[in-house]
This record gives structure tokens, sequence and C-alpha cells, in this order.
């Protein structure tokens, strides 16, 4: 892309100044030659916008990363290399009125006089993915005309602020599937703006076709080739239209002034540890990717290694595949509203039949995405709803969950049942939740019985949930996750050859049933709780969290504080425990009421097993 730049009147380097002049290509790079210049976009509106549009800069500071304004009474000044004016210049802008572009200028020359009550903003134009793609050995994406690489608007709203209202813009780059994580470091190097907003699908944000983009020209994409988009200050044109002004200005696509203000973020070399980012796909259809610094990655791994030890000595060594936990709370993490189930009814010939081996794992995961803001609901099977219900209201006056869990239920059906209760109308594309979760949960086996680890068949206690899990296989766009500690729970139909293999039983046992995510643990209410420690951890990640909000919005959020809070506990747990023993629910191996999980004791290894994992959730790096 070849980037235009204003006749700057001040005394500048004769080198800079014939750069300029003659519009070389590569002009946005000589921020980092003699006399510091910066390419900036200009955005220019009345003085009474001011404010409210520096505002709305700060909130949404990915695309547009204000450098600095000029304010009407110090348009005459003649320090121009400070702050360029942009009534003398050589770029194109464009006129807006009433919120319409009603034309293009070569000059604002002629609007001398209105300028005198309006304030320029300057946007970073700093950042340009093509060095990062030079970095790694990839050519640059040129456009496939001969205008500037095209842009798209997104359904991603920014952050509303007192009449700038519009969506985020955003720019595009094809690259190969290979060179994903290396080009993702090479743009980060140069600090939060070179980071990527979205990797995969573009439907995800709302963009039908990206061979018609909104502004520009499109890049050509190869087979293999993985999308990746940075936010764009084409975004203020959007702004600019959004607030109706009656006059406002701003730089045409592809064309910026220079500047040497500074760039408050870190310069390009001095990426910190905790900002080195990790890469990691996270669905197939849609493709989707996400991010989290090396450091979170690091702990979340470390959670995975604690969790799989095994007390039982089942062999669940066998079923371990590396970076589930990872990526299932990656892929929770973007969810906008998710379906718990529990319930592995292996006491057959007690009232409840229930074990506590789930239920406190999947309180603790819910209790994290309340605090998270997230929608979460709950299905187990009909005969249990009332258990479970009176298990919520005492784990909501416990102090265990923030506010009460809807309980659901689902018998099965005809053909399209399952998708009829997962999407609104039935329509797959608009799910109800977009992530399923099985904490030790009965796994329908290959000969579509339900069995407990003893070989028992416990089919006539267990509903049809698996058709749920099933269901999103074909359903783009929700992601499933089992929880297990024997390989017969729902999901881990992963790994069940593995589990044929290595399990006592497992040739009859064996869950035939997938998840997308197989999360393996020693006891799966351990699976539970790491799954909301891994929450916190990506949500305490500035990377992850700024990939999460596409760069737009607050970067802290409402509710925050309370996520420590929100963490399993060793007293919440037994408080949970509790709850159980006095609905009779019994422990899965030994068959005793009371505070045991597993046969294991509470107060010993399921009590230093949440210690340690919250004491890893927590600690600073």
């Amino acid at each position: 892309m070849i980037t235009f730049t204003v006749r700057l009147k001040a005394c500048l380097p004769p080198a800079i100044r014939s750069l300029i002049l003659q519009r070389k290509p590569n002009i946005r790079h000589v921020s980092g030659m003699a006399g510091g210049l910066r390419p900036a976009s200009v955005v220019v509106l009345h003085r009474s916008l001011a404010p409210a549009f520096e505002k709305f800069c700060q909130a949404n500071s990915g695309p547009l990363p204000l450098l600095g304004l000029r304010k009407p009474d110090t348009w005459s000044l003649p320090a121009l290399n400070a702050v360029p004016d942009p009534r003398a210049g050589s770029p194109r802008f464009l006129k807006y009125e009433l919120g319409a572009c009603t034309g293009s200028l070569t000059s604002l020359e002629e609007y001398t006089e209105q300028l005198g009550d309006m304030v320029a903003f300057f946007l970073d134009c700093g950042f340009s993915p093509e060095a990062a793609l030079e970095k790694v050995g990839l050519p640059t994406g040129d456009s496939v005309g001969h205008g500037p690489v095209g842009a798209y608007k997104t359904t991603v709203p920014c952050a509303a602020m007192a009449g700038f209202c519009c969506p985020l813009v955003v720019t595009m780059r094809p690259i190969p599937k290979d060179k994903l994580e290396k080009l993702v470091q090479a743009t980060c190097s140069v600090g939060n703006k070179g980071q990527p907003i979205h990797i995969g699908d573009p439907e995800l944000l709302g963009i039908k076709d990206l061979s018609k983009p909104d502004y520009g020209d499109p890049v050509a994409c190869q087979p293999g080739d993985v999308p990746v988009f940075w936010p764009s200050q084409m975004t203020s044109l959007e702004a600019v239209s959004s607030c109706k002004t009656p006059l406002a200005f701003t730089s045409a696509p592809g064309c910026t002034v220079m500047t040497n203000l500074k760039d408050t973020e870190a310069p390009a070399g001095c990426l910190t540890p905790e900002g080195i980012p990790e890469v990691h796909r996270i669905s197939q259809d849609p493709l989707h990717y996400s991010m989290a610094s090396a450091p979170a990655v690091r702990k979340i791994r470390e959670l995975e290694s604690i969790i799989a030890v095994d007390p039982g000595h089942r062999g669940i060594g066998h079923l371990l595949c590396r970076d589930e936990l990872l990526r299932a709370s990656l892929s929770l993490s973007h969810a906008r509203a998710v379906l718990v189930t529990t319930g592995f009814p292996t006491h057959f010939n007690h009232q409840p039949p229930e074990e506590t081996d789930g239920p406190p794992g999947a309180m603790a995961l819910a209790a994290f995405l309340q605090a998270l803001g997230k929608p979460v609901s709950m299905i187990v099977d009909l005969r249990a709803v009332s258990l479970f219900k009176n298990l919520v209201e005492e784990a909501v006056e416990q102090g265990v969950l923030k506010t009460q869990i809807p309980i659901l239920t689902f018998q099965g059906g005809p053909a399209g049942a399952a998708q009829a209760f997962l999407c609104k109308d039935g329509d797959p594309k608009s799910p109800r939740f977009d992530h399923l979760v099985a904490i030790e949960r009965a796994g329908r086996a290959a000969d579509g019985n339900y069995y407990n680890a003893r070989k028992m068949n416990i089919k006539h206690l267990v509903d049809p949930i698996d058709d749920l899990f099933l269901a999103t296989q074909k359903i783009p766009g929700i992601s499933s996750t089992g929880v297990g500690d024997g390989g017969n729970e729902l999901g881990m139909g992963k790994v069940k050859e593995a589990v044929k293999r290595h399990i006592r039983n497992g040739d009859v046992i064996a869950c035939d049933v997938e998840a997308d995510f197989a999360v393996i643990t020693g006891v799966s209410n351990w699976g539970g709780y790491a799954l909301a420690c891994v929450l916190y951890i990506l949500n305490s990640c500035e990377v992850h969290r700024r990939y999460l909000r596409k760069a737009v919005g607050p970067s802290r959020v409402p509710g925050e504080q309370n996520w420590t809070q929100a963490l399993p506990s060793v007293a919440k747990e037994e408080k949970m425990l509790g709850i159980l023993a006095r609905h009779k629910v019994r422990s899965g191996v030994s068959g005793i009421v009371g505070m045991e999980v597993d046969g294991l004791p509470f107060h010993g290894t399921h009590a230093q097993m949440i210690q340690k994992l919250v004491d890893v959730t927590t600690v600073r790096v």
C-alpha cells in the first residue's frame, strides 16, 4: 500500500521532506528515521464534539489509537512538524455533512473559516502487518487492485460515547497456517496495537464476503490460508458518520499525514514475556483460533498436570491428551451462554443414586461463569430435577453460587429434537448455548447402554443428554467439553480406544460419544475446579482479554474485583459436600454419605487439591 503524506511547511531534514513530497512507498516506516516522524490519519470535528470523541477514542483504543489533537486556537502555530496542519497538504480528505460523505478534497484551505472552530485529532497509523509479514518471510499481501488494502465493517460494536456509536472496522491478511504463530508474535512485538483481534472465520465478525471489502481493495487468499484481522483506523470514518454533525473531515482511506507525536506504548522490540502470545485453534467449524500469553499458558499446563494424578490407580494417564484443558477453557472463555450437565447414578440401589463426584465441580464452574457474567444453565435427568433444584437453592443460600441456575431436562424425541432444544426455533444459526460441559456425567456406550465402573447397566436412570452432544457436532458454533476420570463419562468418546485398552472393563463401559475437548482428571470434580481456575487465568491475561473484546471497550470489566472470591475454595466445597450429605448423596467408591468423594476423605486429598489449584492460579509471575 502507498501512503500519501502531507507537505510539511516546517524545517524537516531534507531526506525526509524529499520522501514526503515525492509520495514514496513505505513512507509509513519513516518513524524510525531521522526526525522521528510517524504516519497518522486525521479527524476534524467541531469543538463541541471534541470531548466526546476524545473519550470515544480512549474507550476504543484498538481501532482509534489517539496520538494527539490540535485545538482551534493552535491552528496558526508554525511548528507543523510537531503536529501537522491538515489545511495545507496533498492527501485527499473526505468531507462529511450530517453523517453522509459528500465529497473528497485535496486541501482544506477553502474551509479555513470553519476550521477556526474545529479540533483536529491524529490517530496513529504507525503499525502495518506488512513489516511483520516480511519479518517471517511472507509476501506482503498486496491488494488485488491498486488502492489501499481492504477494510471491512463488522458486527462488533465499539463502546458508544455521547453520540459516537459505530461498528468496528478491521483489516485482514491471509496467513499460511504454519506461519501463524510466528506472524502473530512478530506483529505483537510492536506492542498492543500489533495484536490481532480475530483469527479465523470472517463470519464470526459478521463479514460475509472477503472479496467485497467496505473500503479499499481485497487481498487474495490462497488455499490453506488463515484470515487474520487487525483493527483499522477506518473505524474513525464510521464514527464520524454516526455522529451526524453538520460538517466534519477525515483522511481518505490510504492517506496519512506525518507527525512526530510520541506513541505511549512500549517501543518495538520491548515486548515483555507476559505479552508474548501463543495461538491455539479452538474450533474447526467455524475456524476459530484464540490467544493467550506464554506465562498464562504455562500456568494452565501446570494445572493440567496437577489434576492428572491418579489416586484410584485406574490408569487414566493413558487417556491424557496435551492441552485439552487449555483449549476447552479458551473455547469457554469465548462462549456467550453455557450449558452444564452432571449426574452419574452409580448407586442404582439407593435414593438418590447420584454420587458426590460431579455436582461440586459443576457448581464451582457455574459460579465462576456467573462471575464472568455468562448465562449458565444446568441440564439433568428428569428424575433428579427436584434434587438439583434443592442443591442449587442451598448453594445460593450458602454462598457457593451467586444466583440461581435454571435447571433443564431433555428426554429425547424424534429426529431434530436435540437441535430444536439447543437452537432458537430449531435454527442452527441461532444457538441458545454455544458451549456444553459434562462433568462426571454418565456416557452412552457403543451398545447404547450406560455403565458404571463395575459394568452394571444403569440406562434406566439416565436421560439421553448425550444426544445434545452428538447434535453439536453438526451445528457450527457450538463446542463441547467432557470431564471424566474413568472413561465411561459423557465426552470420553474422544479417547475411547485408549479406554478400551487401558481401563478396567473399558471394552464394555467406554463412552462412545465424543466431546470436542476431553479433560482427563483423577477425580472429575477436580476438572470442574480447574476449568474455573483457568477461566480466571485467561480473563486476567491482558493478551487474551484484549483479543476477547476485539480491542474495543474498557480494558477492565465490571465485577472483575470479585473474580478471586468466585474461585473454588476449601470452605465452599466443604459447604457443597455438606449440602450433598443432607440429601443423602453418596461417595462413588465407598457409598458413604458424608465428607468423601470417590472413596477419599475431603479433608486430605481433595482439600489439598483445591488449595494447590488456587495457589497456582493466583500466584503472580
